[in-house]
């Protein structure tokens, strides 16, 4: 999708708005619809809720983000072209594959299917990684920009574990990539950023903590599908060989979750695609914070890296600075985590081996009472 003139910030707010509400209006509907088709998130060992939940709340978000570029459609030239319509292919295919798994259930290798099919479509129609400056692209363009996708879909898919993560992570990631793509020129990836960020933030309402519904497969599969795209789309064309170090700030706390995921159950012998209670939400929580608190503290971590990614396409003497402070503050919060968690495993290991006060009251109250019918037998006798 080729550079174009700025639009007006008219187009950015109305986009986002306009998703927003329609997503935000939807959501209920999404959630009926999850019933119907029995699309029920029941409570199991790894998951973080005690009820059974509609998970195809998702729907929504796509209606929020389809409807919005459609209507926009008539007014701007690139959503009119032949790449942004392989785009909308390659999100009907995700969506399908998110819908089928939250329904029926899918394999891991069906699911990558559905998921190459969707990145060959993009492919096709001419989106693909292209930095410039590195030569050996125009020979691996089209295997990164496959793995690229599939890579980051999955990876929002695999933080979709707590109530209102994935939904308000990637609203901070398509906001961050936003404001890249605006200074990079590309407004029709600004329109895209913007309008799934507003998609995002609708669905928020009825997903944070407690969530009446989850996103499901049907969500999360798609959420990742469009960052992924919008990134290749307003961030690879825009930064030569920084364009990597950007993206993967953008989208750190999804990228860095998976690629321990993975890592993680390689050393422990594990299949990569089987589930598990390690992600960095899990540890959080099993660390002693709340629903809430986790998802903040993964917020905040998102927030922090999409401003690193800003400040290093600047270029300047600032971004030596602010990749110093972010440094410092993730040393300081994993100190902070590791300190919660031996106070957390100290605390429970004395709970479990030293009796309270309270017990220790009774235990001597039972004594008194043992040793006072012991007198009395003596005396009787």
């Amino acid at each position: 999708m080729e550079q174009a003139v700025a639009y007006d910030w008219a187009f950015y707010t109305i986009a986002f708005f306009l998703a927003f509400a329609v997503t935000l209006l939807t959501t209920p509907i999404a959630r009926k619809v999850s019933i119907k088709l029995k699309a029920i998130d029941r409570p199991r060992a790894r998951g973080m809720h005690k009820k059974a939940i509609p998970r195809m709340g998702g729907i929504a978000i796509i209606l929020g983000f389809v409807l919005t570029t459609l209507a926009l459609m008539p007014f701007i030239a690139e959503l009119r072209t032949g790449q942004f319509a392989g785009f909308l292919v390659g999100a009907l295919i995700i969506a399908v594959a998110g819908m089928i798994d939250d329904t029926k259930g899918l394999r891991p290798l069906h699911k990558l299917l559905f998921q190459l099919a969707a990145s060959g479509v993009v492919v096709a129609t001419g989106t693909r990684m292209q930095i410039a400056g590195w030569q050996i692209m125009q020979y691996l363009d089209i295997p990164l920009t496959v793995f690229w996708i599939v890579g980051i879909t999955n990876a929002v898919n695999l933080i979709d574990g707590i109530d209102g993560l994935a939904a308000g992570v990637s609203c901070i990631a398509a906001i961050s990539l936003m404001v890249l793509c605006i200074i990079t020129g590309s407004p029709i990836a600004v329109i895209l950023t913007a309008t799934l960020s507003g998609a995002c933030l609708g669905f928020l309402p009825r997903n944070f903590s407690p969530a009446e519904v989850f996103m499901g497969d049907t969500g999360a599969l798609f959420l990742g599908y469009v960052l992924s795209v919008c990134s290749i789309i307003g961030v690879f064309k825009g930064y030569a060989l920084l364009a990597i170090v950007i993206s993967v700030f953008c989208l750190a706390l999804p990228v860095f979750d998976t690629l321990f995921a993975i890592l993680r159950r390689m050393y422990n012998h594990r299949p990569i695609t089987e589930a598990d209670k390690g992600h960095l939400h899990h540890r959080l929580i099993a660390s002693g914070y709340s629903h809430r608190g986790a998802v903040f503290i993964l917020y905040a971590i998102s927030l922090l890296c999409g401003g690193v990614a800003i400040v290093i396409s600047l270029k300047d003497y600032r971004a030596v600075a602010v990749m110093a402070v972010f440094l410092i503050v993730f040393l300081v919060m994993t100190a902070s985590y590791r300190r919660r968690l031996a106070l957390r495993a100290e605390k429970e290991a004395k709970e479990v081996n030293e009796p309270t006060v309270q017990e220790l009251q009774e235990k001597i109250e039972k004594l008194q009472k043992e040793i006072a019918a012991l007198e009395e037998e003596t005396n009787e006798d």
